[in-house]
């Protein structure tokens, strides 16, 4: 998982600008954004929310809970309508079937974790098949097949 402090430096380095820099372009203290960086201090609410707003991510990617980087006010105002959207970094490329969940801070989100679960998998299939095994889904199997034999005729 990716941390609050890997973030900000990630970040920082992609805009080309030293931790002083940085500090002074939001009213930090000059050695603040070296402490997020090593972990010794961690930002409070006001700082994280002027964090994301220079770099343009929400709050959520900046803390390292997701790896979408759209903030929410950019949803309200449409933004995602925007015919030009900024380029984003691509996304690693994942293999083809995997069963194991793709870990948090390789370009799969919780979501995808937990639908690539095994477990999940499981579960679901299980569901899927007592549904068919039931009378209802006998009804829906069996209409399913005389739709399809129809067709071939």
């Amino acid at each position: 998982m990716v941390t609050m402090a890997q973030r900000i430096e990630q970040l920082r380095g992609e805009r080309g600008l030293s931790r002083p820099a940085l500090s002074v372009a939001l009213g930090f203290p000059r050695m603040a954004v070296e402490k997020f960086e090593t972990g010794r201090q961690t930002p409070t609410q006001d700082q994280q929310e002027k964090l994301a707003a220079f770099f343009g991510v929400s709050v959520f990617y900046l803390r390292g809970e997701n790896n979408d980087r759209t903030r929410m006010d950019d949803w309200m105002d449409g933004a995602f309508l925007d015919p030009a959207p900024a380029p984003r970094p691509a996304a690693p490329k994942r293999a083809a079937k995997s069963d194991s969940p793709v870990p948090a801070g390789e370009g799969g989100s919780m979501l995808d974790a937990l639908l690539g679960g095994k477990k999940f998998q499981e579960s679901l299939r299980g569901a899927v098949l007592e549904v068919l095994r039931s009378q209802e889904g006998q009804e829906l199997l069996s209409k399913a097949v005389r739709r399809e034999l129809a067709k071939g005729k």
